[in-house]
């Protein structure tokens, strides 16, 4: 449950446990949902079961639950919801697995390594309609148009990424624009819907949305030091993806933004050494950090997650002093502190 984001203190330990429960519930509604009678099938999705980490987005769905109504607990609600966001997030890292041509993935080979990209284009889309079926179980039609909206959001963030992909002259602007919606927005939707399942009120519901969407921006920062500099064993998926596929993350867009013409120069031959395959990205990795160091561009990336952070933090404020509310404290700051 959340582990290495979340230490839980004595105060803690009964609402963590509340939390464990509820997790156990969405596990088995997630596994309930895309079982299938077809053998080929259920080997996959079995595979894919296991791809369930750190269940950041069901955590933030139940935790917003219970701190938004501390007097009620989880209702069943808040269990399918989320189930139907984790479930949505498992098939954008299907996708992600083929567009990044990733063999690993929770320390284990991936979909695409193990059964081609044909398969795992086909699961991640068997996923997403195992989303939208558990959600219209819902007799509300608002999660699943606050669900859709964040999928299309997602979709929308990672085809900017790919039109900007090899592009030297990327902005933060448009870095920020990306990752908002390819991971804030769901992130988002995640903490929207646990306040709504709690029957909170719109302006709460808002302001739940806003924590997740800042929370998320941070841990897609975080996500994309670890993939630069992090351990490949420690992180349990590929690293170096970035680098191979030509995606500009925020500490190298800040790099070649403020070095010098020959230091720009030079990161910018290391990126095309990468790309023609004459250098390994790990090493590139290690190169281009050593040079960040000159600009202070890894410190930058910390600096701009740790803002997001307390920006997240700062969307709580109108809640009750409940232990809900510290975990979710504590797991906006674990998202920037993990080595995973």
């Amino acid at each position: 449950m959340m582990k290495g984001l979340l230490d839980l203190s004595d105060r803690l330990i009964p609402a963590g446990e509340a939390l464990a429960a509820g997790l156990a519930r969405v596990e088995a509604r997630f596994s309930g949902q895309i079982a299938s009678e077809l053998s080929p099938v259920a080997r996959l999705c079995a595979h894919v079961d296991r791809y369930r980490g750190k269940m950041l987005r069901p955590s933030l769905t139940l935790l917003v639950g219970m701190a938004t109504a501390p007097e009620e607990g989880l209702n069943d609600h808040h269990v399918t919801l989320a189930a139907v966001c984790e479930l949505i997030h498992m098939a954008t890292l299907v996708h992600d697995d083929v567009l990044d041509e990733a063999d690993v993935r929770r320390a284990g080979k991936t979909i695409n390594r193990l059964h081609g990209n044909e398969a795992a284009v086909i699961l991640g889309d068997y996923l997403i309609a195992s989303a939208y079926h558990l959600c219209s179980q819902v007799p509300d039609h608002r999660p699943a148009l606050a669900v859709g909206r964040a999928s299309m959001r997602v979709c929308e963030g990672e085809l900017l990424q790919l039109h900007h992909r090899n592009d030297a002259d990327l902005d933060e602007a448009t870095y920020f624009e990306i990752v908002s919606r390819k991971t804030g927005d769901l992130a988002a939707v995640a903490c929207e819907m646990g306040a709504w399942a709690s029957g909170a009120s719109p302006r709460v519901c808002t302001q739940m949305a806003s924590f997740g969407m800042q929370a998320g921006i941070a841990f897609q920062i975080q996500d994309d030091l670890l993939d630069l500099m992090g351990d490949e064993a420690v992180v349990g998926k590929s690293t170096g993806k970035d680098l191979e596929k030509g995606k500009l993350t925020l500490p190298l867009i800040h790099h070649l933004a403020r070095a010098t013409p020959t230091a720009r120069a030079s990161a910018l031959g290391v990126i095309e050494s990468v790309r023609t395959g004459k250098v390994d990205a790990h090493a590139a990795g290690a190169t281009l950090a050593r040079a960040m160091q000159t600009t202070g561009s890894i410190e930058y990336a910390r600096q701009k997650a740790a803002q997001s952070v307390a920006s997240a933090k700062q969307s709580l404020d109108a809640l009750d002093d409940t232990p809900a509310r510290e975990m979710l404290l504590r797991l906006a700051d674990g998202v920037i502190t993990r080595a995973f």
